[in-house]
């Protein structure tokens, strides 16, 4: 009788039997004007508020210490040291390993510098930075205390799985005569698929919805000057609206190459806001699968390698006539002369796999979507999530066929992140084998 009660709590445990969600979040939103990240062009502070900004944690626990925490930031992007630092603080005041914290950037291009990520954007002045120091600590302790908040609020939980659709995304590399430029390219790859969790309490009320989508915050351009999520803001602030009490989470996706399309104004990113809150709600109000343990997750570093530059090219950069350029060269004559090594990258490689139901794949950096694409096609049958922008954001990831082809993302917009320069080769090979490796340490 107690081999037979023991191996039914055996079972039980491995159907997901008990699963427990807690949910925390803490606003973001800087008390004042503050230099505003993802374009080079501004030339001042933000000067008010459209949407407020958050960091949102969503805790899922199988049992025998067995959780993953979720966390989403209405930020552009952020630098590994800020997420090692939450993920130490985290593990010394939870119990978290690292590999049981994700960290995910909305990518919103209306939200502020969080030191020193893109800080070669442009030259803050003096008063800003120190802001902008201060803002950095400010975005840390955030995001601790909503994981300390969404571990004590854990309680017992259903957690169901569906996948939607969004059309707005397009792929943003378009081939000119001069070279591929930001633009649209109609035939170029996209994901349009927006999947969605559904955390229900015992009660039977809705408590949390975590969705994602493939495509850049980057509906409002340059000249918008107000803090806000963008179209991600708008979608979760309508989404809690309509449940209030629930907590509404993006979670940005490979969308590197996508742009929304079109774009340019408020109108637009409140109007993809309510589309994305309208696929969603149709999902947690239609069936979905159900999603059980043991929750395993997996985490491992993973070396990239840049193109060789040599100390004469950064010297010929110095008289370049793109400011950020001569920048650029100047830190990477600074950190050759200190010994600093300036051609690898340290790439974060994240899994976590809820029983046999889903996976998700969580990359550093911006993740242009055949990432997506690829990872789903060597991956079938078990339904599978694959994030960017997700524990770092260093700089664009490009695809082997992106990286060949130039442009923005590969070649220029290293300049803003401070790297050397373009990526090796090898460089999809080097992320695809490092997903390998850790989806097998999750089982699959």
């Amino acid at each position: 009788m107690r081999t037979l009660i023991s191996l039914l709590l055996s079972v039980a445990g491995l159907s997901g039997a008990g699963l427990r969600a807690g949910i925390g979040r803490v606003d973001i939103t800087p008390a004042g004007p503050i230099w505003m990240s993802g374009y080079a062009a501004r030339t001042h502070p933000s000067d008010g508020v459209l949407t407020r900004l958050w960091a949102k944690a969503l805790a899922i626990e199988s049992g025998a210490g067995r959780r993953i925490v979720i966390v989403t930031t209405d930020v552009v992007g952020f630098p590994r040291e800020v997420a090692d630092e939450v993920a130490a603080r985290a593990r010394q005041q939870y119990g978290l390993e690292r590999s049981q914290l994700l960290i995910n950037a909305s990518h919103t291009h209306t939200g502020p510098v969080v030191w020193p990520n893109l800080s070669n954007l442009t030259v803050f002045p003096p008063a800003e930075q120190e802001k902008l120091l201060a803002y950095q600590r400010t975005f840390t302790d955030a995001l601790v205390q909503a994981v300390g908040a969404a571990i004590h609020d854990l309680a017992p939980a259903t957690v169901e799985y569906g996948v939607g659709s969004a059309g707005f995304a397009a792929n943003r590399r378009q081939s000119t005569p001069t070279g591929v430029k930001i633009g649209v390219n109609p035939n170029g790859p996209v994901d349009h698929s927006v999947p969605v969790l559904k955390i229900v309490g015992a009660n039977g009320k809705l408590r949390a919805v975590l969705f994602g989508y493939a495509c850049h915050n980057t509906t409002l351009t340059q000249d918008t000057y107000e803090l806000s999520g963008d179209y991600a803001g708008f979608a979760a602030a309508e989404l809690e609206s309509r449940h209030p009490g629930a907590t509404a989470l993006f979670l940005e996706l490979c969308g590197g190459d996508q742009n929304p399309n079109p774009r340019g104004t408020v109108e637009l990113a409140r109007r993809y806001g309510q589309t994305m809150a309208a696929e969603v709600d149709r999902m947690i109000s239609a069936p979905m699968t159900s999603i059980s343990g043991p929750i395993r997750t997996g985490f491992r570093l993973t070396v990239l390698q840049v193109a060789p530059r040599t100390r004469q090219d950064f010297e010929a950069e110095l008289q370049s006539k793109v400011a950020a350029q001569a920048r650029r060269a100047q830190m990477m004559l600074k950190a050759m002369d200190s010994g600093k090594a300036i051609d690898r990258i340290d790439y974060p490689v994240q899994a976590v796999r809820f029983g046999r139901g889903l996976t998700l794949v969580a990359l550093g950096g911006e993740v242009t979507v055949a990432y997506d694409l690829r990872i789903h096609r060597e991956f079938p049958g078990e339904p599978l999530i694959a994030a960017g922008y997700s524990n770092d954001v260093m700089c664009y990831i490009p695809s082997a066929q992106v990286l060949r082809e130039g442009g923005y993302e590969p070649v220029d917009s290293m300049v803003y992140y401070g790297q050397a320069g373009p990526f090796a080769g090898d460089v999809e090979e080097r992320v695809i084998a490092a997903v390998h490796r850790v989806m097998k340490d999750i089982g699959r």
